[in-house]
């Protein structure tokens, strides 16, 4: 019952499969505003839950537009491809990010994170 109006990034958890496509499960993480993370609000829809994402160092990669999955999917992959073999990052899963409102026509960020090990 309370609104905490959108922040940034939206982070999408991809779990890519063996065609580096997207698997069905993905998880959307938002981050709480700062002034409710001593004491953010319980959810109501048992669906959504409250995690504390740890540091991370990680490997980026940024491009423009709408994003869909198939731009991540790419973006992915030339990142994957910049870091060669000797770069040790999680496999299992990466990091989409939007970081604008779905009405910001130009000027658009997205970005792809792997985790460093």
């Amino acid at each position: 019952g309370l609104g905490m109006g959108m922040t940034a990034p939206v982070s999408i958890t991809a779990f890519p499969a063996e065609d580096g496509s997207f698997q069905q499960k993905v998880k959307v993480s938002v981050r709480i505003p700062s002034q409710f993370q001593a004491n953010p609000p319980c959810p109501t829809d048992e669906s959504i839950k409250i995690e504390e994402r740890q540091g991370m160092t990680i490997y980026s990669t940024q491009f423009g537009g709408y994003a869909k999955e198939a731009d991540y999917v790419s973006y992915a992959a030339k990142l994957k491809a910049a870091l060669g073999s000797d770069a040790a990052y999680r496999k299992d899963f990466y990091l989409c990010n939007g970081y604008d409102p779905p009405m910001k026509p130009y000027g658009r960020r997205n970005e792809v994170w792997f985790v460093k090990e």
